[in-house]
């Protein structure tokens, strides 16, 4: 490949020696070009893998719901019933209601799919997308610290350690990424 200001002059102003100076250099350049386009190859996988392992702590976090409000629901339940004998059914599903709310990392799940969609066709781009990488690692990271802090099981708080590692993971390799 020929690349535009290597050789302007007329070749046959140059000596021997700086032509092939000019033609190794060419070289040198395709070689780095050509490696940086392998790592880029391989970055993409690994940061892949690490996008298909938080699908699945992501999967696992919404299986966990419904247990751990049912967890919930049984200790408030437990706790209600040693203070009062006349607990009543009525305002006991209410205040259920609200904590599941105040619970709910539905949002949060979409939101990391979505932003895990986002990183797997920014990859698939022929451009520089290293920031860009970036930013959707802050968001992913947003999702799993809002996850971490909903979470009043130690099952879910091991997902979001799990993807805050993910995450770390993908940031590093991110950071090799133009």
């Amino acid at each position: 490949m020929r690349w535009p200001g290597v050789l302007e002059a007329r070749e046959q102003d140059f000596s021997p020696l700086q032509k092939r100076a000019g033609e190794l250099l060419e070289e040198a350049i395709d070689g780095l070009v050509d490696s940086r386009r392998r790592e880029g190859e391989r970055l993409g996988i690994l940061i892949r893998q690490r996008c298909e392992a938080m699908r699945g702590e992501v999967a696992r976090a919404r299986a966990l719901m419904p247990k751990v409000i049912e967890g919930i629901r049984e200790r408030l339940r437990q706790r209600l019933s040693e203070i009062s004998e006349g607990l009543d059914e009525g305002r006991l599903e209410q205040e259920m209601a609200l904590l599941a709310q105040r619970l709910d990392v539905d949002e949060e799940m979409d939101r990391l799919g979505t932003h895990l969609d986002e990183v797997e066709a920014v990859l698939e781009r022929d451009e520089p997308v290293g920031r860009r990488l970036d930013f959707l690692m802050q968001e992913l990271n947003r999702e799993a610290n809002t996850l971490g802090s909903k979470s009043s099981d130690v099952d879910t708080t091991r997902v979001a350690v799990e993807m805050k590692v993910l995450i770390e993971q993908m940031r590093e390799q991110v950071q090799n990424i133009e």
